[in-house]
């Protein structure tokens, strides 16, 4: 059955343009939220300029454009229809089984409603049939100066080296391609006393020894860190000093200048991962001193290799890694890891993404993913109260619940019997540890009431062991 939507009278933003350029926004902006389904009939032309008070061209004009970029179609006596997008989260929306919190994404990826306007534009590119072929090993040049471009305003890594950074698949390839290109089987990596479990599961398949350090709330000790490079052999530190995860804590600038002056002090190389940088920066907005927080790749760039990926900001599915290189023999050593491993990258993921980052898409989706999160960070502190570690950013993807070791895993447990799937804390933790906790995947759930649900659960059974009587001592 076809849906009516003859009454549709889109929310127009004056700051979005011309009048045709508010209807297409508006256009993408409820199809991608679903209250445009596919199939679902839009209103005559003449019928949405009288429901405006606008000129009939106007609406000719910006539903013609919608049809060129695959938002809406047309059918010649039965009017203009919303096209059927494909919706990859539609299984989680819908379905009624167990609530996902350990899927570290955004919810309702905003990127789905523009991924038809931009295939109709790159459509139209004369140098299409190249991306068909290979690339070249760091990836196509242009795509590369993108990227650069990108990090210098996302994530405040400013006069990046376009010549020194690698297009990978995902920041999964770039970690992997910097260890393999620093360790060997049996070295020692230093890391957070709780980590990424993608480190976690490198480690072990690569034969690395993750040793945790411990932190506070601003992440990594400074002392500990010196402490460990004097007493072991390890030469490799892997850090997140931005919305770490799993406890989405950031490292102040004064914290990031110790790091960076040990690591020279020490010749210790640097695996910085930056993933969450461009959502914690929308977060902290223009603020002068997060503005100061800069990478550590900024700090000491002769000691570090940066790792980043559009996965967290725009879009996990087109698994586009960057790695830039602290140097240009590093960068060359890489190119040949990555071509003995996989040639190069795929091509239309980093297409797709070079695109939104040079057309403008890039910061609207940003902005969606951001002001969706920010959203559920304030729904996890209202149910979960003190109990919650507030995130240092408020658009964070992730919050850190810390608990006592075995609290944490009981809760974990509890959750599941009750449908709540939690990441288990060993899966976190790392040898050595001093931090433990639950990370809880804010965006996992496909909508707001599963993420409520899922709180409420886990602030039940908080509630419950707290009065818990204590087991009597004999």
């Amino acid at each position: 059955m076809t849906l009516m939507t003859e009454i549709w009278t889109p929310r127009l933003d004056p700051h979005r343009g011309t009048l045709h350029e508010q209807i297409l926004e508006a256009l993408r902006r409820e199809i991608g939220s679903g209250e445009l389904p596919p199939g679902a009939r839009m209103p005559t032309h003449r019928h949405l300029a009288q429901s405006l008070g606008i000129g009939i061209g106007t609406v000719t004009k910006a539903y013609a454009q919608a049809e060129r970029t695959g938002l809406l179609t047309s059918r010649v006596g039965r009017g203009t229809f919303v096209a059927g997008l494909p919706d990859e989260r539609a299984p989680r929306r819908h379905g009624e089984g167990p609530i996902e919190l350990t899927m570290n994404l955004q919810a309702l990826a905003p990127s789905a409603s523009r991924l038809a306007e931009t295939l109709a534009r790159l459509r139209r590119r004369p140098d299409l049939g190249d991306y068909v072929g290979l690339a070249p090993q760091p990836g196509f040049d242009w795509q590369r100066q993108a990227f650069a471009e990108w990090l210098g305003r996302a994530a405040r890594y400013e006069g990046v080296d376009w010549r020194r950074l690698l297009i990978c698949t995902g920041a999964q390839q770039a970690m992997a391609l910097a260890l393999d290109e620093i360790g060997r089987r049996g070295d020692t990596i230093l890391t957070e006393a709780a980590t990424f479990h993608g480190m976690k599961v490198l480690a072990e398949y690569r034969g690395y020894s993750l040793l945790g350090l411990p932190m506070d709330r601003e992440g990594l000790l400074p002392e500990a860190l010196e402490r460990a490079a004097a007493e072991t052999s390890a030469r490799i530190l892997y850090v997140q000093p931005t919305l770490q995860n799993p406890t989405a804590r950031s490292m102040s600038r004064a914290r990031r200048e110790a790091i960076a002056d040990i690591a020279r002090r020490r010749e210790l190389w640097i695996i910085e991962g930056d993933l969450y940088a461009p959502l914690a920066h929308a977060g902290w907005g223009s603020d002068a001193a997060a503005s100061a927080l800069l990478p550590l790749a900024s700090l000491a760039p002769e000691r570090v290799f940066y790792v980043s990926s559009v996965s967290k900001a725009l879009a996990p599915g087109l698994r586009v890694g960057l790695l830039v290189a602290p140097d240009m023999a590093r960068f060359d050593r890489l190119c040949l890891a990555m071509r003995a491993v996989c040639y190069s990258a795929s091509t239309f993921g980093p297409l797709i993404a070079a695109q939104w980052v040079t057309d403008g898409t890039a910061e609207m989706i940003l902005g969606e993913v951001t002001r969706e999160a920010a959203s559920r960070v304030v729904l996890a502190g209202e149910i979960l109260g003190s109990a919650l570690e507030t995130p240092s950013a408020p658009t964070s993807l992730h919050a850190w619940l810390p608990l006592g070791e075995l609290e944490a895993e009981r809760l974990a447990g509890q959750a599941l019997r009750q449908g709540v799937l939690l990441t288990s804390p060993s899966a976190l933790a790392v040898a050595g540890r001093s931090v433990s906790g639950l990370r809880l995947c804010l965006g996992a759930p496909a909508d707001r009431a599963r993420l409520d649900r899922a709180l409420r659960i886990i602030a039940s059974i908080m509630a419950n062991e707290a009065e818990a009587p204590s087991p009597s001592v004999i």
